[in-house]
């Protein structure tokens, strides 16, 4: 597939910020594909702006400088017309395309762009280490940039970022695969930004996108499900497996506002665990080997030796996929530290075994998901307890089992919520005994309980330098949350409770040190970034607002900590900032 069809697509995504037109384009893209039989993984990933997959915990590893140097060999252009182009646009993307559009050295041999091309050179480019690195590194962006017309150049840029800049979330992936392989079935119609679907036809619809979704959930990859539609049809997403060492989507809970409405949403007698403050921990075992996954698919097995040495030795099963929660514990009093404490541990690459002697963690097994080749996913709640009891040899502040109670009266469930709170975890989770388990899904089989003005996990999308001392530190953080499609909403701006010095926790040095690579653009003391550091951050109260594109603004916000665990995806939506505003004084409005 020549690379210019591509860059056709992300053209037209980012004239529009609809989300059914988003989709129509990709489902009429994947329909053409499918004709000329040109559906592959390099394909799909490169129309999410990606070269690998979240799991594989590979980068490109290329610095915005080292772009700046490719474009400079590519046109001729100096050091400093780029950089002063990039300052006046934001995106080094445009000014490729803008510098690519006027280049003084034009390529005498140029060829014709390949998809498979590109795909193979930037994906080498991660593989490259030792004495030369840049200079290789360069060799293989400047053979594709070299070849590329103005356009391709853009997109060549921002692909190697990380930074597509074309709104498609996987939502409307997920949806144009259905439009695409399914469309004729349910004979959509699509016009104007519509689909025409009547009560009952939106039903099966509905089936369909669940469907895809699920297979989504099990496998955290669009180019698998497309192929098993392909060779199996709609039935083969039925029958889709486990694997060791691929993560799939932890499941999540809905909050509720109490106990009593926590038995009303998963019944009684129920299961009442530590809701803990760490970080979640998908463990994959298969003899010898363990991996662990973050629940944004990171593999984070180097960071934490000691849980894959305790895992080998406490786990009894062959093979097996465990949920959990890692929380960190002060060594020398054993008492549990709150998550911002370890959150280091996460991105920690040098002296693993140093900061893992001050910072242990203590691992609580809470689910099982597979086991001894079979899946445990449709296993009611109760039985899966009782595997990992069986397999689990516990060892105290190592690995244990998540604290839980099964109780079917208030006050019971009330005393042991205090319990949690006062032992500095979060809350409590409630689980139905009969439920399964559904990866990614709030489906009301489970439920968590926290304090009614919980903090919010927020995205920052602006930022500001201070003044005077802190005039090198972005001080002032614009903060969004999300819509029902995955589009940000600013709800307000956030400048206090980070640290003037490090060693007192957050600080306003740190967070700059993360968004300073992320600017896309300045005007005076404000940023603009790229939307990706998330953020908890503690208010007085919620307050509607006609300032912010949310409607809502919070009252004297503050952050806590960094939320490096949860992916974009994962922050707080519109609809439950909503609840939170109507919960905080018992509002129906």
């Amino acid at each position: 597939m020549k690379y210019r069809s591509l860059v056709d697509v992300y053209e037209k995504l980012g004239t529009t910020s609809k989300r059914l037109e988003k989709t129509h384009i990709i489902s009429e893209f994947l329909k053409k594909c499918i004709k000329e039989n040109e559906v592959n993984e390099k394909v799909i990933l490169l129309l999410q702006g990606k070269i690998f997959h979240p799991w594989e915990n590979t980068e490109i590893g290329v610095a915005q400088k080292l772009m700046v140097k490719s474009i400079n060999i590519c046109t001729g252009s100096s050091t400093s017309e780029i950089e002063a182009e990039w300052k006046k646009t934001g995106d080094l993307g445009i000014v490729a395309h803008n510098l690519f559009s006027k280049k003084k050295q034009a390529s005498l041999f140029a060829k014709e762009l390949l998809v498979s091309k590109v795909y193979s050179n930037l994906r080498r480019v991660s593989e490259i280490e030792g004495k030369g690195t840049v200079d290789t590194k360069m060799q293989y962006i400047t053979e594709v940039l070299i070849n590329a017309n103005p356009l391709e150049a853009k997109y060549i840029v921002r692909t190697v970022l990380g930074d597509l800049r074309i709104g498609l979330g996987k939502g409307t992936f997920r949806d144009a695969i259905v439009w695409a392989y399914f469309g004729e079935e349910l004979q959509l119609k699509y016009s104007e930004g519509n689909i025409e679907l009547d009560n009952d036809e939106r039903k099966i619809y509905n089936q369909f996108v669940d469907e895809i979704q699920h297979a989504y959930d099990l496998t955290n990859d669009f180019s698998e499900i497309i192929e098993i539609i392909k060779e199996k049809g709609r039935d083969g997403l039925k029958d889709i497996s486990l694997t060791i060492g691929k993560p799939i989507n932890a499941m999540l809970f809905q909050k509720v506002k109490n106990i009593r409405e926590a038995f009303e949403t998963v019944g009684r007698p129920c299961a009442f665990e530590f809701k803990y403050d760490g970080f979640r921990l998908q463990i994959h075992k298969e003899d010898d080997k363990v991996t662990l996954f973050t629940r944004r698919l990171e593999d984070v097995s180097a960071q934490f030796p000691e849980v894959v040495k305790i895992i080998k030795e406490n786990i009894s099963a062959k093979s097996c996929i465990l949920d959990s929660e890692a929380v960190g514990f002060e060594p020398n009093t054993k008492k549990y530290l709150p998550f911002q404490k370890v959150s280091q541990r996460i991105r920690r690459k040098y002296d693993v075994e140093r900061i893992a002697e001050e910072f242990p963690v203590e691992v609580n097994i809470f689910d099982i998901l597979y086991i001894d080749g079979k899946s445990t996913l449709d296993l009611p709640y109760k039985k899966r307890r009782e595997l990992i009891e069986e397999i689990v040899q516990i060892l105290d502040k190592n690995i244990v089992l998540s604290k839980r109670i099964v109780a079917d009266d208030e006050k019971v469930a009330e005393k042991f919520y205090k319990e949690s709170l006062e032992s500095g975890q979060e809350g409590v989770m409630a689980k139905n005994l009969d439920s399964v388990y559904k990866p990614g899904s709030r489906v009301g089989f489970g439920v968590k309980i926290k304090p009614v003005m919980e903090p919010l996990d927020l995205v920052i999308v602006t930022a500001e330098y201070g003044e005077g001392k802190r005039s090198g530190w972005l001080t002032s953080f614009s903060l969004a949350c999300r819509d029902e499609n995955d589009d940000l909403l600013e709800i307000g701006k956030a400048s206090t409770g980070l640290k003037e010095l490090e060693a007192a926790g957050l600080s306003f040095k740190e967070l700059t040190e993360l968004l300073k690579p992320l600017i896309n653009s300045s005007k005076g003391k404000e940023v603009t970034v790229t939307p990706k550091i998330i953020i908890e951050v503690a208010y007085e109260e919620i307050q509607k607002s006609p300032t912010y594109s949310s409607g809502y603004a919070l009252r004297f916000p503050r952050v806590l900590r960094l939320r490096e665990e949860k992916a974009i995806e994962e922050i707080n939506s519109i609809s439950e900032i909503e609840n939170l505003y109507k919960m905080q004084r018992g509002r129906s409005d």
